[in-house]
């Protein structure tokens, strides 16, 4: 389990954080401060894994107590959670190294995708083995790959590039119905296609309006057909 300090002066904003947390899969909180100097000592005692941080302490700035936790636990992984909003304190906080920004009011799923995100690329860092893959860097840096859709029930990959290739070589763009006559498909099968190549991020849609509902125009997007 993963061991969260909550580090907040409102004692009913902790807890509620604390909740949000507790239903979170793989964390467990072990404590709250709600001054630095009760952080400081409860972070030596109780050696959480990871402080949920307020920046508006009653007793120190959060962000100057980030200095100060660095010290005294030098692999605390720290996600700042305030109502502070200028970018110099959000660059402030990045420099000091915090593993996320989430910015106050938010929900409880808003903060369980955060520490989702938390467990499956930070923590294996530290528990995993001595070194890296690129892919494990990507993860934690926000550089992932999306994964490929799957291809809808029924359609073909033969047939997905014979609809790209249709789009690449249009002068322009083209409807479900153009495309249909030019590949001799029917048009819901083609429709198919073109709508998942739009979700895959490969097609760009267009409405042109006239008379009656509004035409959907398919072009492929630079680079896309390559």
């Amino acid at each position: 389990m993963i061991k969260v300090l909550i580090i907040d002066d409102d004692f009913m904003v902790a807890r509620v954080h604390a909740g949000f947390v507790s239903q979170a899969e793989g964390f467990q909180v072990v404590g709250a401060a709600h001054t630095g100097a009760t952080a400081l000592k409860e972070t030596l005692r109780l050696e959480p894994d990871l402080a949920l941080l307020d920046i508006h302490l009653p007793d120190i700035n959060g962000l100057d107590l980030l200095a100060q936790l660095r010290e005294v636990a030098p692999e605390l992984d720290v996600i700042v959670i305030s109502a502070a909003r200028e970018t110099a304190t959000v660059r402030r906080a990045l420099r000091g190294g915090i593993v996320h920004y989430l910015m106050k009011p938010f929900t409880g799923a808003d903060l369980r995708e955060r520490l989702k995100h938390y467990r499956l690329t930070y923590r294996p860092l530290v528990s995993g083995t001595e070194s890296a893959t690129q892919t494990d860097i990507d993860h934690v840096f926000g550089c992932d790959r999306p994964a490929k859709l799957p291809l809808p029930k029924g359609c073909s990959v033969e047939t997905l590039r014979l609809v790209a290739a249709a789009l690449t070589v249009a002068k322009g763009d083209l409807s479900a119905t153009e495309t249909a006559e030019a590949l001799g498909m029917s048009r819901v099968s083609t429709r198919r296609y073109l709508e998942y190549l739009t979700n895959s991020g490969s097609v760009e849609v267009r409405l042109r309006y006239g008379a009656g509902r509004p035409e959907r125009r398919y072009s492929l997007l630079p680079g896309a057909g390559r």
